[in-house]
């Protein structure tokens, strides 16, 4: 990185109001320090991504590593070693698919619960599978600073996900992926979504 270079800083959350007073307080101080580099933002837009109607077929491709971690009484549910103790397992290829994808819907039902209205279906009261299709990209491990001081290494993974919108409490789902990230430590800037819609 050069003194001088364009840079694209994204800045997503669910809560629309979060992202409004963000952009309120980037205009007006134009000055923005990431670490100890100073930025200066010259635009700001707002964008409003979105998986499509009903119908459309796209991917859902990880943009920064995905945490998925299986709770020590769910291990042995999938055959999975557990050391003891009460910390979770870093999800591994070597586990399947099964428990990946059992803890992503639940953490996207804990997403739901908290920004969707109360009458609306959560990603586990539907039929139908979250996702058509899935492609492990690889598996990394990263040590990420946690808190000021902290830092942990995790065992993250990268994806894409196949789906075909089945009908508009899908599409709400699959926009949450997008708005939140899939799986935990989304604040950490894990487990953010880039979309990509199917020609065809």
């Amino acid at each position: 990185m050069q003194e001088g270079d364009d840079r694209t800083l994204l800045v997503a959350s669910h809560d629309e109001g979060l992202l409004a007073h963000v952009a309120e307080d980037l205009l007006d101080d134009r000055e923005l320090n990431i670490g100890q580099m100073p930025f200066l933002v010259d635009d700001i837009q707002s964008l409003e991504p979105d998986v499509g109607e009903p119908g459309t077929r796209g991917t859902l491709e990880t943009g920064t590593g995905l945490l998925v971690r299986i709770p020590p009484w769910q291990c042995e549910e999938y055959g999975i070693d557990h050391p003891g103790g009460d910390t979770p397992v870093f999800w591994r290829p070597e586990h399947t698919t099964e428990p990946l994808l059992t803890q992503l819907e639940s953490n996207l039902d804990q997403k739901h619960e908290l920004f969707a209205h109360d009458d609306l279906p959560g990603p586990s009261d539907v039929d139908g599978d979250l996702f058509d299709g899935y492609e492990l990209i690889k598996t990394f491990a990263v040590p990420v600073t946690v808190t000021e001081g902290q830092e942990m290494t995790y065992v993250l993974s990268k994806w894409k996900f196949n789906y075909t919108v089945r009908d508009n409490d899908h599409r709400r789902h699959l926009n949450l992926a997008l708005d939140c990230g899939l799986g935990e430590r989304n604040s950490l800037g894990l487990g953010f979504m880039n979309r990509q819609i199917n020609s065809g």
